[in-house]
């Protein structure tokens, strides 16, 4: 049985707080299976003074709540005119679904208690006249989960069929500020976290090193030219998030600057290409070890560290004998990977089927996501999908069946 379509617009800023990345998909289900059409994608870049009033409101900064409450509102100023671009680009949507700009992620002792999304959404529902889902984390938290990482929710749906096709399991891997992997199988099981830092220190350390010329190391070049040093690796590989176990999520509270400076401590001094090669392998060694550990044999790579060759060719050095595909390779634009996926979970809430897994992110079942801001007319929500949906497949526009 096909269900009505829906057009869904997807918005959300990620840990590395590069800019707003948005897009446009037509949704339907079709017996269980969730059919997914990319109609575009638009990355929107932050002003240079929003972005930094962002980052200078993660932690381990102080902050304030008049700080806070004028940032929900630049950055919900800043999703709305996004949106509207998005909508100017690719015409009409029925309900726009926004993920924020986290800015605190709180876990104390593995256990998530709470979290902060940034990007007050009646300023995008005022703007577009349009219904938002928003505030997409905190329902799967009070449930016991982490609230991360949703794209497992995605993944399980996208990758259960190459899975059954291989006979091995299949992860997805995200490289954005932080790295998250979701391990898919043949059975109902699918695992998911935050396995550590991707962009997060690398950019961290290229602002440094460039003295703020470059806010991430361009094409890898740094880190191509150096070395890893194995003292500061070894110290940094002995941090006890890497050995928890899951479902574990992080992010820039635990990733910062004293961070780094508590790692570099006492070493001899290492060249800007060393130290940028060394963070390289990083996120190339605790991504692989996971990989390792679930016996994956395809690795489906998307997020903005994708575009990094020394990211790259570090993961290919590491999991020799894996097979390194992207996003794109399976009909999903790796750049707007995120931003799809908030369109699902948009849709999901939309059409009232719960969108957490259990298995992923450790709730206790699965739940209904998000808080709906109404758009300029009383709200219209369709009759509940009623069931599950198991399956997503990604068609090309015009090749709807």
């Amino acid at each position: 049985m096909k269900t009505h379509g829906f057009r869904v617009l997807g918005l959300l800023s990620g840990t590395s707080v590069d800019g707003i990345d948005v897009a446009v998909a037509e949704l339907h289900a079709e017996d269980g299976t969730v059919v997914l059409t990319p109609l575009g994608e638009l990355d929107v870049p932050f002003t240079p003074e929003t972005r930094g009033a962002v980052l200078n409101a993660l932690p381990p900064n102080p902050s304030s709540a008049e700080a806070l409450t004028v940032l929900d509102t630049r950055v919900g100023q800043a999703f709305a005119e996004a949106a509207a671009r998005g909508i100017a680009e690719y015409g009409p949507v029925d309900v726009i679904a926004s993920l924020g700009q986290t800015v605190y992620h709180w876990v104390e002792n593995g256990v998530a208690l709470g979290t902060l999304q940034l990007g007050q959404p009646a300023w995008i529902a005022e703007r577009t006249g349009t219904p938002v889902v928003a505030d997409l984390r905190i329902r799967d938290i009070t449930a016991g989960g982490q609230g991360a990482p949703l794209a497992s929710t995605l993944d399980a749906l996208w990758l259960r069929g190459l899975a059954e096709e291989t006979g091995n399991p299949v992860a997805a891997l995200n490289l954005g500020g932080i790295a998250n992997i979701t391990v898919v199988g043949e059975s109902d099981a699918v695992f998911a976290y935050d396995t550590g830092p991707a962009n997060a220190l690398l950019d961290l350390a290229a602002t440094r090193v460039t003295g703020g010329e470059q806010h991430a190391d361009v094409d890898g070049k740094l880190a191509l030219a150096g070395t890893v040093r194995r003292d500061l690796l070894d110290r940094l590989l002995a941090d006890p998030y890497f050995a928890a176990a899951p479902p574990k999520s992080t992010g820039k509270e635990h990733f910062h600057g004293a961070y780094l400076d508590a790692a570099l401590a006492g070493l001899p001094p290492l060249t800007p290409e060393d130290l940028l090669a060394t963070l390289t392998e990083l996120t190339a060694a605790t991504v692989a070890a996971e990989c390792r550990r679930h016996h994956a044999a395809t690795l489906v790579v998307s997020g903005g560290g994708m575009r990094n060759p020394a990211v790259m060719a570090a993961l290919a050095a590491d999991l020799a004998g894996v097979a390194l595909r992207t996003s794109d390779d399976l009909g999903l634009p790796g750049a707007g990977k995120e931003a799809y996926l908030t369109a699902l979970l948009g849709w999901l809430t939309w059409c009232g089927v719960p969108a957490t897994l259990p298995s992923a992110t450790g709730a206790r079942g699965p739940r209904l996501l998000g808080a709906i801001t109404p758009g300029a007319d009383p709200l219209n929500l369709p009759a509940p999908l009623g069931g599950t949906v198991d399956r997503l497949r990604v068609t090309e526009v015009g090749a709807r069946r």
